[in-house]
C-alpha cells in the first residue's frame, strides 16, 4: 500500500492512497483526513485504506486524480517525534575521520541517535531554503520508518512488527554549524535544519523481497544537478536494523503513532558506488589525495534522491529539491 499527504489549506494537509505505479491517487478523507489519524487507530484504519488501495490498483475507485509528487507534502507534514540514527557505521566512521576524532568501539553495539526537529518538515519538491552558504550546507540521503504504538523497554525483534510504513529521507545538514554544536557537547540544533521526505510513504509488504530483515536491499540514488553522487545499497553494510533502531529509541520511553525514526546516512564500504552526502566524499577525497575537492551545496543546485525497484519503477516517487537563499521580511512601516 502507499500513501501521500497532498497540500491544502491546513498544516497537516489531506491523506490520499497512491496507486502502485505512482500514476493516480483518490482521496482518503472518508477513512482517515490525515496520515496522523491513521496511525492513531492503524489497526482499525488500514484495513480499510488497503481496500481502497486495492480498489484504486484494479480501477474499482471513483473520483481519482492524476498523481503529482509536486503537491505533496511530507507523508506527515509535522510529527509527534522525529529521531534520527546512524546505522552505516561506516559513514560515522568516515565523517569522525574529518574531524580529526577517533571512533569508540562501543559504536559498533550500540547505534547513535539524535532527536531532529518534526514540528515543520518540507514536502518532496519544496526549496530547501537557508540564509548561508558559510554553514556548510550538505543533503543526506537515508531511509526511514514510522511506526505504530511502541510500548517502552521493546526488544529488537518485536520492535520490527511496529514497523507500518517505510520512506526516504533529505536530512539536510549544516556541517561547519555541527562542528561548533558539537564542541559543546550538548548535540545538534542549529545544524539540522528541516528534513524533507518522499512523497510516497510504503508499507513494508509493499516492497516485497527487497524488504527482509527490517532492511531495505535496494540502492538509494543521489542526484547532484545531473550528475549521479552515488548509489548505495540500503541493505549493504547497515549495522543497525530497523527493529534495533526502534528498540533504541524506545529504551526508557514509549514511541507515541507516528514516530518517525531515520537510517542515518547509506553508506557502503565499497566506495565506487559513491556517496550519499557530500561531506563523506569530502573525507574520502581528503584520504585518498590529502586534497577536498567537492564543495558544498550552493544556491541555485538541485538534489534529486529516489529508489527504484527491480523494474527500474520509482518506488516513492523522488525527493527532487533546489537550494535557494532565505531572505528575511521586512516589517511593514
Amino acid at each position: 500500500m502507499k500513501l501521500a499527504t497532498l497540500k491544502n489549506t491546513t498544516r497537516d494537509g489531506a491523506l490520499h492512497v497512491v496507486a502502485s505505479d505512482l500514476s493516480r491517487a483518490v482521496s482518503a478523507a472518508s477513512i482517515a483526513p490525515t496520515l496522523q489519524k491513521a496511525l492513531d487507530d492503524w489497526k482499525t484504519i488500514s484495513p480499510k485504506l488497503r481496500e481502497l488501495y486495492d480498489d484504486l490498483n484494479a480501477g474499482r475507485a471513483s473520483s481519482t486524480i492524476a498523481f503529482d509528487p509536486a503537491a505533496c507534502a511530507a507523508p506527515l507534514p509535522r510529527a509527534y517525534q522525529w529521531a534520527d540514527g546512524s546505522a552505516y557505521v561506516n559513514h560515522v566512521e568516515l565523517v569522525r575521520k574529518a574531524r580529526g576524532v577517533e571512533m569508540p568501539p562501543s559504536f559498533w553495539t550500540d547505534p547513535l541517535m539524535y532527536q531532529g526537529g518534526s514540528d515543520d518538515f518540507m514536502g518532496p519538491h519544496d526549496d530547501i531554503v537557508l540564509p548561508d552558504l558559510s554553514h556548510g550546507i550538505d543533503f543526506e540521503a537515508e531511509i526511514a520508518v514510522i511506526t505504530d504504538d511502541v510500548p517502552m523497554g521493546i526488544s529488537a525483534e518485536d520492535a520490527r512488527s511496529h514497523i507500518q510504513l517505510v520512506l526516504l529521507v533529505n536530512d539536510v545538514s549544516l556541517r561547519y554549524l555541527a562542528k561548533e554544536e558539537l564542541q559543546k557537547g550538548f548535540g545538534f540544533f542549529n545544524c539540522k535544519p528541516a528534513s524533507a521526505f518522499s512523497p510516497v510513504a510504503v508499507t513494508p509488504d509493499a516492497l516485497g523481497a527487497a524488504w527482509s530483515g527490517a532492511k531495505l536491499h535496494l540502492p538509494l540514488m543521489t542526484h547532484r544537478g545531473d550528475t549521479l553522487f552515488g548509489k548505495p545499497n540500503a541493505g549493504v553494510d547497515m549495522v543497525f536494523d530497523f527493529g534495533q533502531l526502534i528498540a533504541h529509541a524506545a529504551k526508557t520511553r514509549r514511541l507515541g503513532a507516528g514516530t518517525i525514526i531515520g537510517s542515518g546516512t547509506v553508506s557502503n564500504k565499497d566506495r565506487s558506488v559513491g556517496s550519499s552526502c557530500i561531506v563523506e566524499k569530502q573525507t574520502i577525497e581528503k584520504l585518498e589525495t590529502g586534497e577536498v575537492k567537492t564543495p558544498f551545496l550552493q544556491f541555485g543546485e538541485r538534489v534529486r534522491i529516489e529508489m527504484l525497484d527491480a523494474s527500474g519503477h520509482s518506488i516513492f516517487g523522488a525527493i527532487d529539491q533546489k537550494l535557494v537563499q532565505y531572505v528575511a521580511q521586512k516589517k511593514a512601516a
